[in-house]
């Protein structure tokens, strides 16, 4: 055998030494990754099965909601229980009462609490961390623990049954976590282009409308998504404070579908699901839409600089 064939033949086997020795590596890698794909496969199917199930009970007819064995796809969707729904003038006055309620809310918390993060963020003064440290803890406050005597408040103050007084008291919960968030941003962005702004003559309220609010987009969208889909959500201050359908918001609406359409022995849940599937499509569509500024307001105040 010629010294060409003998390093020729020593060159083959090396290659397919290492063929396998990659082989090897790729099964060991792939070993050790189904573990965490298995995860992600049962968070996945975990976090929409619930979503999944309220498309096919609103889709699927009455009389089938409850065969025996359970069919998971209806063989003939209908639209009646979504008719049924929006034909109801008590959840057409949640849905406007809800957006108006959820809106304001947004509205004021960002414009209140930019301002205040502004200040939080920028200027020093006595009491800043304990002021920060309070709007953290009312974040955390449980709604039950306050309910009485916000009750009585509200009621002292003539906004029972009112959406009024709904807007104020979720803004007790909702600025705290605007403020909070806000401030964490506006600490880790540069002051080079404020300095610059005060070197002009610029005053502080219009460094912070012309140089800080278009650096705090993403942050504002994200806290203002985060804010809308509490108040949009929230139960337990709507139930409380509202008395009639006309001032109730959706998430009482939709309990109250059972009273008003079911039976002693039926609870609507074709209905119940068509305005589950009708509430939520409109968190989803924005979320959407709006998460590239989402996820750069969560990572952005990340990394300072």
């Amino acid at each position: 055998m010629t010294v060409a064939a003998e390093a020729e033949r020593a060159e083959r086997v090396k290659a397919l030494a290492a063929r396998r020795r990659a082989e090897r590596r790729s099964f060991k890698y792939l070993a050790r990754r189904i573990p965490f794909y298995l995860l992600i496969g049962v968070i996945f199917v975990f976090a929409l099965f619930p979503f999944y199930w309220a498309l096919r009970s609103a889709f699927m007819p009455t009389d089938e909601l409850f065969l025996t064995p359970v069919k998971y796809i209806p063989t003939d969707p209908t639209l009646d229980h979504f008719r049924d729904v929006l034909s109801n003038d008590n959840f057409q006055y949640a849905l406007v009462n809800s957006t108006i309620v959820a809106a304001s809310v947004t509205l004021l918390a960002l414009a209140i609490g930019s301002l205040a993060a502004y200040a939080l963020g920028r200027f020093n003064f006595r009491g800043r961390t304990a002021t920060l440290y309070l709007m953290l803890s009312m974040t955390i406050f449980p709604q039950i623990a306050i309910l009485g005597a916000l009750y009585t408040s509200i009621n002292k103050l003539g906004l029972y049954n009112t959406l009024g007084s709904l807007i104020f008291s979720y803004m007790i919960f909702t600025l705290p976590f605007t403020i909070w968030v806000l401030t964490s941003f506006i600490r880790a962005l540069p002051k080079d282009l404020e300095e610059a702004a005060y070197i002009d003559g610029a005053t502080p309220l219009q460094v912070f409308y012309r140089v800080m609010l278009p650096l705090l987009a993403p942050a504002l969208v994200t806290t203002g998504l985060l804010a809308f889909i509490a108040a949009w959500n929230e139960f337990l201050f709507a139930l409380s404070f509202t008395a009639t359908p006309e001032k109730r918001t959706v998430p009482v609406a939709i309990v109250n579908v059972t009273g008003e359409t079911g039976s002693a022995f039926q609870t609507p849940w074709g209905q119940i699901m068509a305005a589950t599937v009708i509430v939520t499509l409109p968190l989803i569509v924005m979320t959407l839409v709006l998460q590239r500024r989402i996820l750069a307001g969560l990572t952005a105040g990340a990394v300072k600089g």
